[in-house]
């Protein structure tokens, strides 16, 4: 692949926990099969090799935008109760202390709060999907917090900030679950619930700019939102994405089912 193409923004489920490396203790072995799948083939329907990666994962908050700079970013092992081999996983992608200063660089200029962290490494929203990914761990990656807040148009509005990077070979990868409500999971109202969220969710996505960014900012008045969300934070990276995504409307690349509830990853180009 050769380098410097312009790059799409994308939303991805990154699963549940390290998911893709053992049997599944929740449900079949091959529950986040799919998943897998379209993870593994990813890198395929890129436009070029992306120059660097910057990842906003569900699993980090801070009161203001925080951009990892750390050199040799280590793995955080931010789940419990799974296989001992799970811990021992690797991942060693460098990272990109130049591409964070960009990313702080950007953030304040958009009048958002900005930080820098040195010494943050990757959580399991980020290297667990993007092992699967980009499995050489070569692509230089960066990643950037949530804020505390979580509030719709101020992700948005981050990721509006965020756009040129596209342009600059920069692939931008919000890091989430369209659904993740882990009590739900299993119960019989769940699929039916799920999907009506998911179907409302791609429609938002799917609209022109500023019709999603309206849909997005009130997501909770979606059928079933706080069910499918009891908490927003594996949600917010949509926003970012779709923020950075531009003027045309996204569209759901990949969707399924597993543990009975229905999940989506959207593409920006």
């Amino acid at each position: 692949m050769n380098e410097s193409k312009r790059q799409p923004s994308l939303f991805i489920p990154h699963g549940g926990g390290p998911c893709f490396f053992m049997d599944w203790t929740w449900g079949p072995a091959d529950t986040w099969n799919a998943t897998q799948r379209f993870l593994e083939g990813l890198a395929g329907t890129l436009p070029s090799k992306p120059k660097a990666l910057l990842v906003i994962s569900g699993h980090w908050e801070e009161a203001a935008f925080t951009a990892s700079a750390a050199a040799e970013p280590r793995l955080i092992f931010d789940y419990s109760g799974f296989p001992e081999h799970t811990y021992r996983l690797t991942w060693p992608a460098p990272g990109s202390p130049e591409l964070a200063a960009r990313v702080a660089g950007l953030v304040k200029a958009a009048g958002l709060p900005a930080g820098i962290s040195q010494t943050r490494g990757f959580d399991h929203g980020v290297f667990v999907p993007l092992k699967v990914a980009f499995p050489e761990a070569e692509i230089p990656v960066a990643t950037l917090s949530l804020a505390g807040s979580l509030d719709p148009a101020t992700h948005i509005a981050l990721g509006r900030a965020l756009a040129p990077l596209r342009e600059e070979g920069v692939l931008i990868v919000g890091s989430g679950m369209s659904f993740h409500n882990l009590r739900g999971y299993g119960r019989p109202e769940t699929r039916d619930r799920a999907k009506a969220f998911d179907d409302w969710l791609t429609r938002a996505v799917e609209s022109p700019d500023s019709e999603r960014a309206a849909l997005l900012r009130d997501w909770r008045r979606a059928p079933f939102a706080e069910f499918a969300h009891p908490r927003e934070e594996h949600l917010a990276p949509l926003f970012v994405a779709a923020g950075a995504g531009g003027s045309e409307p996204g569209r759901r690349v990949f969707g399924d089912e597993p543990m009975g509830a229905a999940i989506s990853a959207y593409r920006f180009d």
